[in-house]
């Protein structure tokens, strides 16, 4: 479980540990790592998964594999004409290499009766976003990733999915939503009336992860509460009419 420190890979972990799963907790962030593991109950590695030897080290560090969920993944909020070719790189190198480098690592750790991937992209591989730079391209890279291991990990009988969230509230997103009056007048804007949750996302992980979901393969769930559907252009929206309420009422 990549990217298990914090949020969504927390979440999940604890949701996997609860089916009974044995969880590694792998982080770039040793400390962050380190609570998790102590709340889930399993074993906390330090990985950067966009960097080959230290992605290498963490296989050594694994034995056996029946679920690989990688959820580790960075943006930046830029425009694609303000964003940097170095911000360009940490992205696509952490969303996209990053997925591949620690999948290829432990795929031969599955064993003959395979098992699940499961890789987090975004709602914004299928819809923009003003701001959001390279981002939404490295989660659609995720999306293809994700059916062409479920074409070429079919044989092994591992199957390849992807989930991608829609907007949740983490410590990540609180920087840019933590007003309480913005998350309820976007939460308000979405179909189902409210933001996700990380257990939202956590809940689709390990359903597609269990034998449930034994022959769905190669498929994008979007756990959105209804944002694709609705086109991203309403965010920008709500938040505009958001800012601009404040000013009027004097508190801008």
């Amino acid at each position: 479980m990549t990217g298990a420190g914090n949020g969504i890979g927390r979440a999940i972990s604890r949701h996997l540990a609860a089916a009974g799963a044995e969880v590694v907790l792998v982080d770039v962030d040793g400390d962050a790592a380190q609570r998790a593991a102590a709340e889930v109950g399993g074993k906390a590695v330090v990985c950067d998964v966009s960097d080959e030897r230290s992605v290498a080290a963490l296989a050594e560090a694994i034995d056996a594999v029946d679920i690989l969920v990688n959820n580790a993944g960075i943006w930046r909020s830029a425009t694609l004409d303000d964003s940097t070719t170095a911000e360009i790189d940490d992205v696509l190198g952490t969303n996209v290499r990053g997925t591949w480098l620690v999948t290829r690592a432990l795929v031969p750790k599955f064993g003959a009766d395979g098992g699940a991937i499961v890789n987090l992209a975004s709602v914004l591989a299928h819809v923009g976003a003003a701001g959001r730079g390279i981002y939404p391209a490295s989660k659609a890279a995720v999306v293809a990733l994700t059916r062409q291991m479920a074409v070429e990990y079919a044989p092994r009988k591992i199957r390849a999915n992807a989930v991608g969230p829609g907007l949740v509230l983490t410590e990540g997103t609180a920087g840019e939503f933590g007003d309480p009056g913005l998350q309820d007048a976007i939460g308000a804007a979405m179909p189902l009336g409210r933001l996700g949750t990380p257990e939202d996302i956590a809940a689709a992980v390990a359903f597609l992860t269990s034998p449930a979901a034994g022959y769905i393969t190669g498929q994008a769930l979007y756990v959105d509460g209804g944002w694709a559907v609705n086109g991203s252009a309403f965010i920008g929206t709500v938040v505009e009419q958001y800012v601009t309420q404040l000013a009027t009422a004097g508190q801008s």
